[in-house]
């Protein structure tokens, strides 16, 4: 199947437009990992410790009467309306209440806050200070395990600049995904990290399809200039690109728009992660290898 008929694009040419868009996306990606670490992001319960609560109520509840009973009490919640069946989920962050008991504070205050209005819990989460901190820890390692785990796959089955130009790619997109997050100060969880480790996979075996053509091309055309090669045969494999996107975006919007609040932004994350994977793709991780070839040859001559 083929969307499109032979191209003739220069993806190469265009590496200095690429060049500054993804400089500009790895700065933002930089400085919202910096908040992250610093906890100064919108950290969810999973990293800093908390509670939540999903509750669903017989009729309509007002978010602002909820947060003003619930903050009577020096609680820091955070509230968010779920219009599908009158729900609210209630996240409350450290409190000088001990774990165990915030959730029960919680449905007392509000069963008399709102006496006419019964409610009950469909889900309910506690997670100590503690694990957070070591949840935020663990997450940092598995990225950074991950990272070197691409260099060295990819450095044994093409070459090791292709291996760092996979792993900078993919770095790339992790960034591209934490800084849109951070713009948008949505939430930071470990559903975030889930899909962050999802497309670090998905972009890195759409890069290796990539550079596995273009591998094959440059020992069929050894005579040709670099340049020409990558841009060949991204060319070649542009159709298959196209496609691989298409459909891996066509389940990701489908979870988006019809998955629910609760993987809401997880799906969101998939969707911009399946566009700048494409992308850095074509654009991050062939330019890279050629620039890298092409100072290579500079410097021996």
């Amino acid at each position: 199947m083929q969307i499109i008929g032979k191209t003739k694009f220069n993806f190469i040419g265009k590496r200095k437009i690429s060049f500054t868009i993804s400089s500009i996306i790895a700065i933002i990606g930089i400085v919202a990992i910096v908040q992250i670490s610093r906890g100064a992001a919108n950290m969810g319960i999973d990293f800093t410790g908390g509670t939540a609560l999903q509750l669903k109520f017989e009729k309509p509840v007002s978010l602002h009467d909820a947060r003003k009973a619930l903050t009577k009490d020096g609680m820091e919640v955070s509230l968010q309306e779920i219009t599908d069946g009158n729900k609210l989920l209630i996240k409350v962050g450290k409190t000088t209440l001990a774990t165990g008991v915030v959730a029960g504070t919680v449905e007392t205050v509000l069963k008399k806050e709102f006496p006419a209005n019964p409610f009950i819990v469909e889900s309910s989460t506690e997670i100590g200070p503690s694990i957070g901190e070591k949840l935020r820890k663990d997450t940092l390692i598995a990225v950074v395990v991950a990272m070197l785990g691409i260099i060295i796959y990819i450095a044994w089955r093409f070459d090791f600049k292709f291996g760092i130009a996979a792993a900078l790619a993919t770095f790339h997109d992790v960034l591209a995904i934490l800084a849109i997050f951070y713009i948008l100060d949505k939430e930071v969880n470990l559903l975030l990290i889930t899909a962050v480790l999802t497309i670090a996979g998905y972009s890195l075996t759409d890069t290796v399809v990539v550079f596995d053509r273009i591998r094959e091309n440059m020992h069929k055309n050894m005579k040709e200039s670099l340049t020409t090669v990558f841009n060949h045969s991204i060319n070649e494999v542009l159709s298959r690109t196209i496609i691989t996107a298409l459909t891996t975006l066509l389940a990701a919007l489908s979870l988006f728009l019809f998955g629910g609040e609760v993987i809401h932004d997880f799906s969101f994350a998939l969707v911009v992660g399946i566009l700048v994977g494409t992308y850095s793709s074509i654009f991050v991780a062939s330019p890279l290898v050629v620039l890298w070839e092409n100072r290579a040859l500079r410097s021996k001559a």
